[in-house]
């Protein structure tokens, strides 16, 4: 008996391999359908839009801009060393410094003194110069902090 299922399972294989190699093979020319086109979620890269949906303030422009470029050249010109867009950068930062550490000076100094840095400064430009470089940033780029 165990030979008759033995005999009938191979038969139907090969039945289904002979079957099977006789398929019609489609054309190369055949392309799959084209599947539909979905929209893509907007992502905004307008930096001014993403810092006011961080809460923090858009970059200074015009006169504000240069008093605060302004300002830091008078503390030392090697702050923003010919780097504006950097310094805005930063000063944005630093803004960032003041609203996550209200009432905590020293933490905002501090913190800015590891931010401003320069080729000839790569460690900071000393707390006396950081506090004053704080100064200039609250005062032009984020007074309401």
């Amino acid at each position: 008996m165990r030979t008759h299922h033995a005999f009938l399972t191979l038969t139907t294989a090969a039945g289904l391999l002979v079957l099977t190699g006789c398929a019609e093979v489609a054309p190369a020319e055949s392309k799959p359908a084209a599947l539909p086109v979905t929209a893509k979620p907007s992502v905004t890269h307008d930096p001014d839009a993403l810092r006011a949906a961080a809460g923090l303030p858009t970059a200074p422009k015009g006169a504000a801009r240069q008093a605060f470029i302004g300002g830091l050249d008078a503390i030392d010109r090697d702050i923003v060393h010919g780097k504006e867009d950097k310094a805005i950068s930063r000063g944005i930062d630093t803004c960032s410094a003041i609203k996550n550490n209200p009432g905590d000076r020293p933490k905002q100094i501090e913190q800015t003194e590891r931010r401003w840095s320069s080729p000839t400064h790569p460690e900071g430009h000393g707390l006396t110069k950081a506090a004053k470089i704080l100064d200039v940033t609250h005062k032009n780029i984020c007074p309401t902090f």
